[in-house]
């Protein structure tokens, strides 16, 4: 873990939320006068969308092998290299995957599924900020946790989950239901395998848990509203938090265990902010005079 040079990583499934809580950080760095390098984990996939499409298409065998949860679908030795070396010298190189939702990037000549190519970070960072599928990987090749000094962890209940992933694909990718059905069933096995496993990781922990039936995820249906949820706020070290202090500042909320807060779906902003906040001080007062 780096001082100077302090690594923030969101890990979370695909449409489980993990672009919420980084809203928060950017609203918390604007106001702190916080300049951070963002990263975005689907920067570090392997192949390109026409490349996959081709593989499927030639090797039909390996589309379940290949899909974006898998450790041999992404390029994690530079996700892992990125991170040691922004926390040794606040250096390193990046680039972009382009997404349906960016007009500007498509504008300017890209395609939908492709890259840009890799450059350097922006130099003069406080930290490096990773949004993502993999920020607590650990593999018998690989141990990207190791790197990381604060894992914030996004992972609603599973049914919640797909509601989500069906609801954004659908209507900000394009993609029809059954397809999106197809893409959750096949990363069934990489999912146990690579993604529930760095929940066991994380500093922190956001959970939504729904107060409505969302016993069939697969029927379409509207995501619940924040106002139709809790959120189970699990700390690795309950030690360090004031939980008085949050259940004070926080309408509604409690405990459940001793290193669990629960609080209203509603109140998930605020209860960020006063949870987030300070860690994010903390880390920046570590830093080693430059």
């Amino acid at each position: 873990m780096s001082r100077e040079y302090p690594v923030i990583a969101v890990t979370g499934s695909s449409g489980a939320g993990t672009t919420t809580v980084k809203r928060t950080f950017e609203r918390m760095f604007a106001r702190e006068d916080v300049h951070a390098a963002f990263v975005d984990g689907d920067a570090f996939h392997r192949y390109t969308r026409q490349e996959l499409a081709r593989i499927f298409r030639e090797e039909p065998e390996r589309k379940d092998e290949l899909s974006h949860f898998a450790v041999e679908a992404n390029l994690l030795d530079r996700l892992s290299d990125l991170f040691q070396e922004y926390g040794d010298s606040g250096t390193g190189t990046y680039r972009h995957y382009i997404h349906a939702e960016d007009k500007k990037m498509i504008e300017a000549g890209y395609q939908v599924g492709t890259f840009t190519e890799w450059q350097p970070l922006p130099s003069g960072t406080d930290l490096l900020f990773y949004e993502g599928l993999h920020g607590g990987l650990v593999s018998s090749d690989i141990d990207i946790a190791r790197h990381v000094d604060l894992l914030v962890g996004v992972a609603p209940t599973m049914n919640l989950e797909w509601i989500q992933k069906i609801d954004r694909d659908m209507h900000a990718r394009g993609y029809t239901h059954e397809a999106v059905v197809d893409t959750i069933l096949g990363r069934m096995d990489d999912y146990v395998r690579y993604i529930l496993p760095q929940f066991s990781r994380t500093h922190i922990n956001f959970q939504r848990v729904p107060t409505v039936d969302t016993s069939n995820p697969f029927e379409v249906q509207d995501i619940p509203t924040d106002a139709e949820s809790f959120v189970v706020i699990r700390f690795r070290d309950p030690s360090t938090v004031d939980f008085p202090y949050l259940l004070a500042m926080i309408h509604d909320a409690f405990m459940s265990r001793p290193h669990t807060l629960v609080v209203p779906g509603a109140r998930l902003p605020l209860a960020m902010e006063l949870i987030l906040g300070p860690l994010v001080q903390h880390l920046l007062a570590q830093r080693r005079f430059r």
